[in-house]
């Protein structure tokens, strides 16, 4: 009786389990499972990501076939704690092939399922599948995932969240509810035909129509009001907001109606707690902030508390760009059933107030605590000064307005990236020649005024030709990397971004980097931990790392379409001498090219 008992209870189990594993499938929620060890620490998840092509109307009668991770925009939300490990098995059901990579995860040995396209792998053909492994060692806060391929991490891109171990808790008050914003952007063409346009032209990327949260405009985009994402909070509650920006493009300032924020973490590394009006966000950036809801009026009438992502651009480059606010709301919760609520709204700096830009960012600081210390390297085995310019490349037809038998192009120290056949990691792993050199410059070839307001087109500078250049370190070296900003041909605010590391912002600065007077200010107690940062327009930022993940490592600035032209370099991080130092032989299911 006890056996039949057990069996038929087993079994009624099991058709709950897989009844529920094929309702996921059906409404294209992500397939999850997780593997305990005997103290009950959750050691291994298990995701699935189906890559499929899904319908979605914004802006109005604008509906149009999006390429979607299990048919959702934004994508599923990965949840973990310190330690974990996840797997992902990508299942490519679109109708083209492509990448995903784990934004500011460091992926330590295992270079392999990091994403890029080729550079760490070649792309996961359509109707083939890949299992990517991500490891999350010492990440804790708030990342993200995206496409590393073409144009697709417009709709292609999800958040991450990392939770402290079990046992351990968050260094701040202990939140009673969190949202996930993530800022994007939306085009009513299809992003494919954004991308092959500006590739077969030349010409620069055609601009998004609007700027979004967790994928809606908000109320003041044309039919969009009833789709606004919103946040319902109790009074006298804290709340933790997890911002991420995963716009290709456009950096924002984001603030919330009369309320401040507290700054607690950024990029999955906490800070001191830093109160401020608002935030400067670059595409590439997360930030973890609470939000104390202490601001109900004594009013039979809510308000509505607008939540505001306002485009910053201080660049003189003219071009067409996409301004417009995005909006969420925030109502507290009340069981009046009075009229609509009354609106509120923020007050931000203005879209081209550097000022502001600056005055938020030099606010950071690691936590730098006994149980989050840092260990900012205090010596340098190697010092790298890079230059970033857009550029321009000599071409026999021209299609763009103004760059006649020309087209667009984008370099560090002068040299513009240019993808292989073949993926770098596996020419470096299997050592096929003729794939890559291993000469990208630690100097730019020409020292000038790089941030005069006056540079027109320095030649030959101006020029630049496509490569394939690595930089390869010794293991265990410590970098500092001077990253300057140039008017080569139009100054912006770069974000540059670092795969498989996360360094410490130890300096940044106006004008031209002053190798003797500028060091003087950096700070080497609690820079903050990053793993994208934004270089000022006409100026500079100094991050320091230390070289211990061997393997094949992407850098480039988070702007796509600069990264597309050519922003890019590729850190070749040798093995050390012991067995945990040297990289992860391939998996068995990668991706053939």
């Amino acid at each position: 009786m006890f056996g039949f008992c057990f069996g038929f209870g087993l079994g009624f189990v099991l058709i709950l389990l897989f009844s529920r594993l094929f309702l996921m499938q059906l409404i294209g929620m992500p397939m999850i499972s997780s593997v305990f060890d005997s103290s009950g620490s959750a050691k291994a998840h298990h995701y699935t990501f189906v890559i499929q092509e899904a319908s979605y109307t914004r802006l109005c009668n604008h509906t149009k076939n999006i390429l979607t991770v299990n048919g959702l925009y934004p994508g599923p939300t990965i949840s973990a704690r310190r330690g974990d490990i996840v797997y992902v098995q990508v299942i490519n059901k679109g109708n083209k092939n492509i990448t995903i990579h784990w934004h500011g995860v460091n992926q330590p040995r295992d270079p392999w399922s990091d994403g890029p396209e080729y550079i760490t792998q070649c792309p996961i053909q359509s109707g083939a599948n890949f299992t990517q492994r991500i490891q999350f060692t010492e990440e804790e806060g708030t990342l993200w995932w995206h496409a590393h391929s073409e144009f697709d991490g417009a709709t292609v891109h999800g958040a991450i969240i990392v939770r402290p171990k079990l046992g351990t808790s968050y260094p701040f008050p202990k939140p009673w509810k969190e949202f996930t914003l993530i800022l994007g952007e939306w085009w009513n063409a299809n992003i494919t035909d954004v991308y092959n346009n500006a590739m077969q032209s030349g010409c620069d990327f055609q601009i998004s129509d609007a700027n979004t949260i967790n994928g809606q405009p908000g109320d003041f985009a044309p039919c969009s009001s009833n789709d606004a994402f919103k946040m319902q909070v109790d009074q006298g509650k804290r709340y933790l907001l997890r911002v991420i920006n995963a716009a290709m493009r456009t950096e924002f300032f984001f603030a919330i109606a009369r309320h401040n924020i507290t700054v607690v973490g950024s990029d999955a590394s906490y800070t001191k707690p830093y109160v401020n009006e608002y935030i400067m966000i670059t595409p590439g950036q997360t930030f973890d902030l609470l939000l104390d809801a202490n601001n109900y009026p004594n009013s039979s009438a809510p308000y509505r508390y607008y939540t505001y992502a306002t485009p910053f651009f201080d660049g003189n480059d003219h071009g067409p760009r996409d301004t417009n606010a995005t909006v969420a709301i925030l109502e507290y919760k009340t069981n009046s059933t009075s009229p609509p609520p009354i609106p509120i709204f923020p007050s931000l700096p203005n879209f081209d107030n550097a000022s502001a830009a600056t005055v938020f960012t030099a606010g950071l600081r690691s936590l730098a605590s006994s149980d989050h210390p840092v260990d900012v390297p205090q010596t340098v085995d190697m010092s790298m000064y890079v230059t970033l310019a857009v550029n321009k490349r000599q071409f026999p037809i021209g299609l763009c307005p103004g760059l006649t038998s020309e087209r667009f192009a984008a370099s560090l120290n002068n040299a513009s990236f240019q993808n292989p056949q073949i993926s770098i990691l596996d020419a470096y792993y299997s050592s096929v020649p003729g794939i890559y050199s291993s000469d990208f410059p630690d100097k730019p070839p020409v020292f000038y005024n790089f941030t005069n307001a006056e540079l027109i087109n320095p030649s030959p500078l101006v020029y630049v030709e496509k490569s394939t250049k690595v930089k390869v370190l010794e293991y265990n070296t410590t970098v500092e990397i001077v990253f300057q900003g140039t008017n080569m041909l139009g100054g912006e605010n770069h974000p540059m971004h670092l795969h498989g590391h996360r360094f410490y912002v130890v300096g940044t600065g106006f004008g031209n980097f002053n190798n003797q007077t500028d060091p003087l200010s950096y700070n080497l107690v609690d820079p903050p931990r990053k793993s994208t940062i934004g270089v000022p327009k006409n100026g500079w930022a100094t991050i320091r790392f230390r070289a211990a993940n061997p393997g094949v490592w992407f850098m480039h600035c988070h702007v796509d379409r600069h990264m597309i032209w050519g922003m890019d370099v590729v850190f070749i991080t040798k093995n050390g001498n012991s067995t945990d130092a040297k990289i992860m032989p391939p998996p068995a299911d990668k991706p053939p090219c």
